[in-house]
């Protein structure tokens, strides 16, 4: 891995831009400035949580607690943490492309600040998902219930975006075939995947466990994909996004985080890409009307269609209507009117003849889909 430019260096070269699959030292806000505009496609941000902390935390055989204690998690007041809040959200909204989404963690102590701030913003709200830990930290004061769980906004960059990336069928068959449910189930952070100094304490307090970013990369992205991660802390969003074949971009002030993510990433290895094919289905194609079978050649005016047992034979006409007796209409509408049903799906119902038998008209609509891919390529 390359090492990291400053905030100055950034700039898109001929080819791949040079910020691509690097870590910008610098403030998010100002590094997000020198990125170019619309030029991402999924952002995870893990902001500061603001935790308010008032004093240390111990044990109950009064062992200090490893609490998130840091200078970059302190703000001065609810008010201070709101137009920090605002600012990276209005950056990161500049850099986001009309079609892509974000994804924002937290805890109750922001989680509903940030939410509401980017619906005033204009970000479109799709799920909060809450990501369960099956091993959280005791609530060792016992004065309140185990906070279990932490809380993600996924959102659109406004509420016209309708073509956001949502990888439906392969979080479906990862689920047992099942719709995945918005309660994500995942241990925190332990074991070989904490990252650890040579003093055996923690490199980052809030790391994240690379399983929770992979299914966000899985659900939201496609391979070759740019994720921005505003506050990149240990990396994981870069490693994880590496070994899926996705571009990352991360932004971190602390050297001493840099470091650590640099190597971290430096050592993944990307999986091969057939592993890291999205599954697909047909809600995920291309959109073709019947009418491009005709401007494709693939179909003629005249031309007969009939259904699966030959009952019926309908004319196409030039429009890309079909005509049966005395009716006529679309595809589906046609196929509906001659079987008496108030719905028909066209694609499905009608075949045409090649070689004495019959095909669905489904085989031309997918020789027009695989065309439209090779010339998008």
């Amino acid at each position: 891995m390359s090492s990291s430019p400053s905030v100055e260096e950034v700039s898109v070269a001929a080819g791949k831009a040079r910020w691509l699959d690097t870590i910008i030292k610098g403030d998010c806000v100002a590094a997000l400035e020198k990125l170019p505009e619309k030029s991402v496609d999924i952002i995870f941000a893990d902001p500061p949580y603001n935790l308010q902390l008032d004093g240390d935390l111990h044990r109950p055989d009064q062992s200090k607690v490893d609490a998130v204690d840091d200078d970059w998690d302190r703000f001065e007041s609810f008010a201070a943490y709101d137009a920090f809040t605002r600012a990276w959200l209005l950056a990161a909204r500049r850099v986001l492309k009309p079609n892509g989404t974000i994804w924002v963690i937290g805890s109750y102590h922001n989680i509903f600040r940030v939410g509401a701030i980017m619906q005033d913003l204009g970000f479109w709200i799709l799920n909060d998902i809450v990501w369960r830990k099956t091993n959280p930290m005791p609530n060792f004061r016992g004065r309140r219930f185990q906070n279990a769980h932490e809380t993600m906004i996924w959102a659109s960059r406004d509420a016209s975006a309708k073509g956001y990336t949502f990888n439906y069928e392969a979080m479906k068959a990862a689920n047992d075939d099942l719709q995945m449910r918005s309660d994500w189930l995942f241990p925190i952070c332990t074991g070989a995947e904490r990252l650890k100094g040579t003093d055996g304490a923690k490199v980052h307090p809030t790391q994240k466990p690379e399983a929770l970013l992979a299914r966000i990369m899985m659900a939201s992205t496609k391979p070759g994909d740019v994720v921005l991660d505003p506050f990149f802390g240990s990396g994981t969003t870069g490693a994880v996004a590496k070994r899926l074949g996705r571009h990352f971009v991360g932004v971190e002030r602390e050297q001493a985080y840099i470091d650590a993510a640099t190597a971290r990433i430096a050592a993944v290895e990307p999986l091969a890409e057939a592993d890291v094919a999205v599954m697909t289905g047909k809600r995920a194609e291309p959109r073709v009307a019947f009418a491009s079978l005709l401007e494709a050649g693939l179909v003629r005016p005249g031309t007969m269609l009939y259904d699966s047992r030959r009952r019926f034979a309908a004319s196409v006409r030039a429009d890309g209507t079909l005509s049966f007796e005395r009716h006529a209409g679309s595809i589906h509408r046609l196929g509906a009117i001659v079987q008496g049903l108030d719905a028909c799906n066209g694609w499905t119902f009608w075949h045409y003849e090649e070689k004495g038998g019959l095909k669905p008209i489904d085989e031309l609509r997918a020789v027009v889909r695989q065309r439209l891919q090779v010339s998008a390529a």
